[in-house]
């Protein structure tokens, strides 16, 4: 008969299991979304497995599977954030961004900018909670589940979320001018 303690592990091993096979590609993502160094972003990656594994040992079931990844990543990675503040570049509000003029960039930068890693620069430079809110919306979650998942009402989210679409459509367009066609 196996004791309490390794039933309770396997338990925990098992959810890990289903959630890494399930949820692995989108902590990939967050862990991009919130480190742009790619070392860093390996560090920050294996954090949010070993939280994400940790987590389940108090895991009762009362939100799904899902949410219960995504909380967890999204908080190691806000962390990771807060952490990274006192030697990384300033972190800005939505407001602040807003009043900034856009940024100058060269030819090889403006080429650089169709890929999604200028939407991700910008998206490096706001504070965690709207940082968490577009990336969980970009992952194709709904306003409610955001809410679920950040503790914001579905009318804040919805709010942040076309706040930071407008802003980063703006910005995108303005730095690299780009048709918007």
């Amino acid at each position: 008969m196996q004791d309490e303690d390794t039933v309770g592990r396997d338990r925990q091993d098992a959810l890990y299991a289903e959630a890494s096979s399930a949820h692995g590609g989108v902590i990939r993502r967050l862990a991009r979304g919130y480190e742009a160094d790619p070392e860093k972003q390996r560090d920050l990656l294996q954090e949010m497995h070993l939280q994400v594994w940790a987590s389940f040992r108090s895991f009762d079931g009362r939100c799904s599977l899902r949410t219960w990844v995504y909380r967890i990543a999204h908080n190691v990675g806000a962390s990771h954030v807060v952490k990274s503040q006192r030697t990384a570049a300033r972190l800005v509000d939505l407001e602040t961004l807003e009043a900034e003029p856009p940024r100058a960039h060269s030819e090889a930068q403006a080429h650089a900018r169709i890929t999604a890693g200028v939407l991700l620069d910008l998206i490096h430079r706001l504070k965690p909670l709207d940082r968490q809110v577009i990336l969980l919306h970009l992952e194709g979650e709904t306003a409610v589940e955001i809410a679920e998942i950040t503790g914001l009402s579905a009318a804040n989210v919805g709010t942040k979320i076309h706040r930071i679409k407008k802003l980063l459509k703006q910005r995108y367009f303005e730095g690299g001018g780009h048709d918007r066609t």
